[in-house]
């Protein structure tokens, strides 16, 4: 009988502690990554700048590089046409989600693995095989290999701002959603799903909507950090974001586009938006455990609490499926209009501030 198996791409490394970054230069190091410890460190030039004195004694053959231009896709061009005058085995990203998505951007072009350094926790873009940047257009998604390693330093975690740390709780926990709307799909239009992409999403969410602890503990870090990695490598397996990306990130992608000066942490905005499509997807009590949950760590779940008007939340919500043609969420399976969608949205705002 022939044993049937599949390769599913994953980071070498994965290095999740307090003081892990005392040990970078060591990781890099070895062979299988930089064997000749030639290599690019992209910064940003707040939190990455910051730790460049406490690394360089580490990685001595190391050029550096800062990123202009933040999460855009001509920062990210410029960083690649910049790193090709020089000659690396790895590039390294050290910053928060923005410098790590540039940088898997620029790696993408020049054909170079990447070790993304997280200095925040805000979003699944950690591990995950999608560059989201700014461009002309609003924003955009861009396909690219995700990152060869992943080291979380916790102690460099715990000096971000609190609310970069918190907001990727809002982006684990929608996984539960995204893996209701693609079961959805499957009922409803045929879509296959990944069993295995759907188990390590759905189990990351759950890992965290049931943890007892808060960002103040490092065993909760490390299941934030463990999870948002999981939900990286299950996009992976599925060959796509649909493991992680159902209607509470059609949502947010919606607030993006409608009101881009305006936008919260994208981990705000998905959280809200998974709390709120369970509510219409009828699981009342998922939907009120959800925004319980999210409500304890600080995260909004009204979007009076996310900066926005009941009536913007209500046009976002019903402009949101146009932002991914062809995806089939909740959002799709009902088709409410804008009347529909205030109705629930009051009673949604009812059972969550009971």
């Amino acid at each position: 009988m022939p044993v049937l198996t599949r390769l599913v791409p994953s980071p070498l490394i994965v290095d999740i502690r307090p003081g892990a970054l005392d040990d970078l230069g060591a990781v890099l190091a070895d062979q299988r990554i930089a064997a000749t410890g030639r290599l690019a460190v992209a910064v940003s030039a707040g939190s990455g700048a910051a730790l460049r004195a406490r690394l360089e004694p580490q990685l001595p053959g190391a050029d550096w590089y800062t990123v202009t231009g933040g999460g855009s896709i001509d920062g990210a061009v410029k960083l690649a046409d910049q790193m090709r005058a020089g000659t690396y085995d790895a590039i390294v990203a050290l910053g928060g989600g923005k410098i790590i998505d540039a940088a898997k951007y620029a790696a993408a072009r020049v054909g170079l693995p990447l070790v993304a350094v997280a200095t925040n926790l805000a979003h699944d873009g950690l591990c995950s095989p999608v560059a989201t940047l700014d461009n002309d257009a609003g924003r955009g998604s861009y396909g690219v290999p995700s990152p060869i390693g992943i080291v979380v330093d916790l102690d460099v975690v715990k000096q971000a701002p609190r609310r970069y740390v918190v907001a990727g709780i809002g982006d684990a926990v929608s996984n539960i959603n995204c893996i209701a709307d693609w079961e959805l799909s499957n009922r409803e239009t045929g879509e296959a799903v990944d069993g295995l992409a759907a188990a390590m999403a759905r189990s990351a969410g759950e890992n965290i909507l049931r943890h007892p602890g808060t960002v103040d503990d490092d065993d909760f870090l490390v299941s934030l950090a463990e999870a948002l990695v999981l939900t990286g490598i299950s996009m992976n397996v599925a060959g796509s974001s649909r493991p992680a990306s159902g209607g509470c990130h059609e949502i947010s992608h919606a607030l993006d586009i409608l009101h881009p000066t305006r936008a919260a942490q994208h981990g705000e905005q998905v959280g809200l938006g998974a709390a709120f499509a369970t509510f219409l997807r009828g699981d009342r009590e998922l939907a009120g455990q959800t925004a319980s949950v999210l409500a304890r760590h600080g995260l909004p779940v009204t979007a009076a609490q996310l900066g926005f008007s009941d009536e913007e939340f209500v046009a976002a919500v019903h402009f949101a499926p146009q932002t991914r043609p062809g995806r089939f969420t909740i959002l799709e399976h009902l088709d409410l209009d804008p009347t529909a969608i205030r109705d629930a949205y009051t009673d949604y705002v009812k059972d969550v501030s009971a």
